[in-house]
Order: C-alpha cells, then structure tokens, then sequence
C-alpha cells in the first residue's frame, strides 16, 4: 500500500483536528465532553440498588431491584446535573437491638437481647419512607422491640428460656431418688423458637410498608434481674434443702434401726443373763437346802445347832438399834434371849 501523498485532504484534516485539540479552546472543549459523558453514565453493582432522582424525587423504576421486573446491574446513563442516582444495599442486613426489660406473664422482670436480618425489597418505597439506613435501623428497633415484648408479656419465663419444649435434661440419680420433681423441666407447650416465630410473624406486615423484607429474628441472650435471680436462687436452695432434709430422714430412719435392734438384743443378752441366774441360784439353793436337810437329820445335836444358828441369823435381820420388840415369856423366838438350852420337845 502506498503512503498518501503530503496534500492529501485526509492528512491535512488531521493536523487541523489534531491543532484544535492541542489548542485552550479544544482542551477546554474537550473537558467538557468528558464531564457530560461521566455525568451521564452511571454502573450498577450486582450487590446495589438505584432510584434515580431528579432534583430529589425519584422518577422510573428502581435499576436491579430485589423486586425484578426492571433493568439489571451494568453500565445505566441518566441525565447530568438534573439526575442524582442513590445508592442502597442488595444483600442482607443485619440488625442487632439493644437489651430492653420486659415482664413476663408469671410476672418476672427480664432483659432480652435479639438480633434480625433484613433487606430492601422495593428501594422506591425505602426511599420514599426512609431515606438512609439509620432511619430504617431505628424504625426496626421500635417494631421488633415492641413485637417482642407483646410476645414476652403473653407468656411464662420458662417459655422463653426453653429453646424446644422436646428437650430433656440431665438429672442426677441422687436428685432422681430424693424427689420426682427436684432437677425436672416444668412441661411447656412453645418454646422459644415458637415465640421467635411469633415475633417475626408480627413484624413482617409492618416493615412491608417500608419496603423492607425482615427475614428472620432471634433472642441473642435473656439475663434476670435481680430480683428474679434470687428468686432462682432461692429455689436452688429450697431443693438442695430438701435433698438433705430427705438424706437426714433416712439416716434417722437408720439411726432409729439400730437403736431398736441394739435394744432387743441388750434385752435378750439380760434375759438370757438373769434366766442364767436364776437357774444357778435355784440349783444352788437346791444344793444347798439337801446339805441343810442331811446335815440337820444326822443328829439331834445338828438339829439344835442348825435351829440356834437360824435363830441367830434371824436375830440379825429383825432386830435393830432402834427396834422395839414386846414378847411373852414362853414364846420360842425369846428362848435363847433368857438361856442356852435345847427347845422342849
């Protein structure tokens, strides 16, 4: 191919271009262009959604709205200076409220603690009510609150601790054997996933005017006051007290076992004992009675003798310091007071 001569209009209408170009007047023009093109032209992430704007009212419909049914992410133009394009969130949002008090119905103070997840469902909406996102954040912080403390007024502490009324603690044998009832859940017929369930279902048709889709909200943590922390603690209490006093029971129960065979069976070593006793006395005294009885029938002489020492002994035992006796002259038991001599036969 050739090269184009020097006059050839195509290379003469290049330097004039190129002239204008390097010239103030074709930088300045040029400038110009730039920003008209740049403040037409706008890109759409796939994360956002737009409303455009026209001097602070939104004209057409939202550009990659979660919605559908209008323009995707990509290059979009709109018109410079008149035109503004606002920007908002796609994906999911996170929302996480503050711990408020509430009563439960059984009349127990709490602080709840919850977190949500939401997201911008129709930005023209959102923009219309809203704005920005604080505001969106502090219109959500009212509803859920309120939702969650008509849901926490309408049921039981042990609702809203339990996470599923199927659950079934750990008991311990110990606790199992002192009572039926000590260490066992009181039955419940939610849980807290269902009251969960409750709030969102609550929520739902009051953030849609917003254009906000609330997805899902959980209790993050529920903490007592104090007045119902020594509440619990006194239960605690009042169990642990009741097992000992269980324990106690029985080991008097045990004591009193004891107590009573130890007792039968010191009456029956003193039974066996004295009917030991008396049986070694009555031979005894058996013995005792044929040696008297063979001693006495072996002579007169024993006979007297074994009479005056019977008399004597007798003697003894009747006969005191302070003893007044009154006797006739012939009685028998005054015979050897006067003398020493046999007894008339």
């Amino acid at each position: 191919m050739s090269p184009l001569p020097i006059n050839h209009p195509l290379l003469h209408w290049s330097r004039r271009l190129a002239d204008s170009l390097f010239s103030p007047l074709g930088a300045i023009a040029a400038a110009a262009l730039a920003v008209l093109v740049f403040g037409c032209a706008y890109t759409v992430d796939q994360t956002e959604q737009v409303v455009l704007t026209q001097f602070g009212r939104p004209v057409g419909e939202a550009i990659n709205s979660n919605a559908g049914g209008n323009a995707g992410p990509g290059l979009h133009f709109k018109i410079p200076f008149v035109q503004q394009a606002n920007r908002f969130e796609k994906r999911i949002l996170e929302w996480d409220g503050v711990p408020n008090e509430m009563t439960t119905r059984d009349k127990l103070y709490v602080v709840v603690d919850t977190f949500a997840r939401w997201r911008i469902v129709d930005p023209l909406v959102y923009f219309q009510s809203l704005r920005d996102e604080r505001s969106a954040l502090s219109r959500i912080d009212d509803i859920i609150g309120s939702e969650t403390r008509n849901v926490v007024a309408r049921h039981d502490l042990i609702e809203l601790v339990r996470s599923d009324k199927t659950r079934k603690p750990e008991q311990d044998a110990t606790i199992a054997e002192a009572s039926a009832t000590i260490g066992t859940l009181p039955p419940i017929q939610f849980g807290r996933k269902e009251l969960e369930r409750e709030i969102l279902a609550a929520a739902i048709p009051k953030m849609g005017i917003w254009g906000i889709e609330l997805l899902d909200v959980r209790v993050k943590r529920v903490n007592y006051k104090d007045g119902v922390i020594e509440k619990i603690y006194d239960r605690m209490i009042s169990e642990r007290m009741q097992i000992a006093e269980r324990f106690r029971s029985e080991g008097a129960g045990e004591a009193a076992k004891i107590e009573g065979r130890r007792e039968k069976d010191l009456q029956r070593i003193q039974s066996d004992a004295y009917r030991k006793v008396q049986e070694i006395k009555g031979e005894a005294d058996a013995k005792a009675s044929e040696v008297y009885a063979r001693i006495y029938a072996s002579s007169p002489a024993a006979a007297d003798f074994y009479v005056f020492v019977q008399t004597l002994d007798t003697y003894k035992t009747t006969l005191g310091a302070d003893s007044t006796v009154i006797f006739t002259t012939d009685s028998d038991y005054f015979r050897l007071l006067k003398r020493i001599e046999p007894a008339a036969k």
